[in-house]
């Protein structure tokens, strides 16, 4: 247990940095799944898709 926190206190760095970019790419795809909900809904831009036409954000 004392060397995984002399190692951790010596490379904090290298630990923090790659779990900061994986809890941030984590919650970009939550947040893009539950816009989804909303995609082509927009009353600017609201108009009924034609047969077959796909949606313009995925």
């Amino acid at each position: 247990m004392a060397k995984f926190l002399e190692f951790a206190r010596t490379h904090w760095t290298n630990i923090l940095v790659p779990m900061g970019f994986v809890i941030g790419w984590y919650l970009d795809r939550v947040q893009d799944s539950k816009l989804t909900a909303f995609r082509n809904k927009s009353a600017l831009y609201s108009r009924e898709l034609k047969p077959g036409e796909e949606v313009t954000w995925k």
